[in-house]
């Protein structure tokens, strides 16, 4: 894959557990992972690089990543289904619906569709 300036590269984020977060990310998207130590998995298959850091000295800001859902509802099911928690349900915007949740470590993220 060739590399393109200024594009979004990697994702990281911050775990307090990487059992929790792995197992609740492979619940509800199908993510797999590569271990790299006791405090880093990488993700695999997930669409783009990145990965959780779960020593707090080297874990980043939290960052809000957005996923692409084609169907919104059943997406938001699988997320509650996992043990994430709603911070806002589905709402509409210009362009599409979206909802938002929290996963075990705290980390925010959305789900959107144009559908």
């Amino acid at each position: 894959m060739t590399k393109i300036h200024h594009a979004i590269d990697y994702i990281e984020w911050a775990a307090t557990d990487l059992v929790p977060v792995k197992a609740f990310y492979a619940k509800a998207f199908g993510w797999s992972f590569i271990d790299y130590g006791p405090t880093y998995a990488a993700l695999d298959g997930a669409g783009l690089d990145g990965g959780f850091q779960a020593e707090s000295s080297e874990a980043p800001a939290k960052p809000l990543v957005i996923l692409y859902s084609e169907n919104l509802e059943q997406s938001r099911e699988d997320v509650l289904a996992a043990g994430g928690i709603l911070t806002l349900d589905i709402f509409d915007f210009p362009g599409g619906r979206r909802f938002q949740f929290t996963d075990p470590s705290g980390n925010e993220l959305g789900i959107w569709s144009d559908r």
